[in-house]
């Protein structure tokens, strides 16, 4: 029985393609990926750099730098403290000493000066030069106690202007949320409508910086991806699967560092609006510990003349005991009255002498105060200038670690496709493979007969012979 077999087969070319393909992506599959390449792959984060280092143990060493200042402050308050406790002292003593005067010698002079009130007009002159001395130390000329009273009084206006930039101060405390802070006139002393909004401390031209770095890096990430495709062009494989894959974790990639630059560029903003506006309220506390501190001096000034003015107001009454002294004429009454007068004039001006004393100590203790308030504007410059030297040396070591990690990732990147290259390249030859296979389908067919076995011979010869016998033995029929 003759068996018949029929068979499609494709160009032999193709086949020959075929095999190929198969016996190369054999290879490629019995070769995993070793420790080394794995390792290559995996993603790594960039060291910490020299300045953000340097920020870090900026930050820890200026921690508390301004303490000294504070206990410098406090000691200056602490001794001004006792010098007015002092003075305040000495004024009560002298006004217990000035009753104890008042008791002892002005009730007896009282009465001798009845008794000499109609001699006394010999001495008119020297009582005319004390009313002069007196005048003098009691007007408003550079000695007087009314100059005193006007130094005095500036510097009760020259303290009261300390408050504005107090004040001033205080309103650019806390966060920056754009609210308006009051200004106040430094020549009438009136609060103005706020004009100034703690915002305002930004940069106008943030948003234009802002767009414009973006704009470019916008550009440069277009022509990155015109790249991409044209490398994929140039080795054949536009609009593929490789080049898809390439495109997306680019633009990935790319949204993300866009993101991150959006938000450096406002970080930035911020922190430099926030030591700019420390920087005017540092400013602000300065001017308003320098404004006290003049006003202390006038202080001390107007006691200086207070007291230059008690000496001239003891000169005169000196005069007048002079010419008290010198009324010859004058009854016995009247000396006595006059030997009753001296010695309590004598203790007068030692207790205004004390009271002097207690004026000068006080101007002391003003001082003392003005130079703690100076101490604390030390301080607190120090610490305002620290933070700003701790935030540019963290800005710029932020950059340079955000640049090694760029670099980090695009290494990764570079490893992860050279070992991905021939997976890939065999997808791809995989993808035209079939495109043939499907677009030229079978083009060759055979029809085959097998040769006979020899049981199929032996037999058929069997049958020939048996009909050869029988014809010879029975005849045709």
């Amino acid at each position: 029985m003759a068996v018949t077999e029929q068979r499609q087969l494709y160009n032999p070319q193709i086949e020959a393609l075929a095999t190929q393909y198969g016996t190369a992506l054999g290879d490629i599959g019995k070769r995993p990926l070793t420790g080394a390449q794995i390792t290559s792959m995996a993603p790594q984060v960039a060291q910490q750099t020299g300045l953000q280092q340097q920020a870090t143990t900026l930050a820890g060493a200026g921690v508390g730098a301004y303490a000294p200042y504070v206990t410098a402050a406090e000691t200056a308050g602490t001794t001004a403290g006792g010098i007015l406790g002092t003075a305040g002292t000495q004024l009560g003593t002298a006004q217990t000493g000035l009753g104890g005067v008042t008791a002892q010698y002005a009730a007896p002079a009282v009465t001798g000066l009845q008794g000499a009130q109609a001699t006394l007009g010999g001495v008119s002159p020297y009582i005319s030069a004390a009313e002069t001395g007196l005048a003098t130390a009691g007007g408003t000329g550079a000695l007087g106690l009314g100059t005193a009273g006007a130094a005095l009084t500036g510097a009760g206006t020259a303290m009261g202007d300390v408050s504005q930039y107090v004040t001033g101060a205080g309103g650019l405390t806390g966060p920056m949320t754009g609210a308006q802070m009051a200004t106040i006139d430094p020549t009438t002393g009136q609060t103005i409508t706020p004009t100034l909004a703690a915002g305002s401390y930004m940069s106008p031209y943030q948003s234009q910086v802002i767009d414009t770095t973006l704009a470019e890096f916008d550009r440069q990430a277009a022509m990155r991806q015109q790249a991409i495709s044209d490398a994929a062009v140039g080795v054949g494989g536009y609009g593929g699967g490789r080049e898809g894959v390439m495109q997306s974790e680019y633009q990935l990639g790319s949204d993300r560092n866009r993101a991150m630059i959006e938000a450096q560029l406002q970080q930035q903003g911020y922190t430099q609006a926030q030591a700019a506006r420390q920087a005017d309220m540092a400013a602000q506390l300065g001017i308003g510990g320098a404004q006290q501190q003049y006003a202390s001096g006038l202080a001390g000034l107007a006691g200086a003349r207070a007291g230059l003015a008690g000496q001239q107001a003891a000169l005169a009454q000196g005069q007048l005991g002079l010419g008290q002294a010198t009324g010859a004429l004058a009854q016995q009454e009247g000396a006595l009255a006059q030997g009753y007068l001296a010695p309590g004039q004598f203790a007068a001006g030692v207790l205004g002498q004390q009271a002097g004393m207690a004026g000068q100590r006080a101007g002391l203790g003003q001082a003392q105060l003005g130079l703690g308030q100076y101490q604390l504007g030390i301080g607190g410059a120090e610490q305002g200038m620290a933070g700003a030297d701790i935030s540019t040396v963290g800005r710029v070591g932020a950059a340079d670690q955000a640049y090694a990690q760029a670099q980090l990732d695009a290494a990764r990147e570079k490893e992860r496709m050279g070992i991905y290259e021939p997976y890939e390249r065999m997808g791809y030859i995989g993808s035209g493979l079939s495109g043939l296979m499907q677009g030229m389908g079978p083009q060759y067919q055979f029809s085959t007969q097998p040769n006979q076995t020899p049981l199929q011979t032996a037999l058929g010869i069997g049958t020939t012979l048996g009909g050869i016998y029988g014809t010879m033995k029975y005849g045709p029929g």
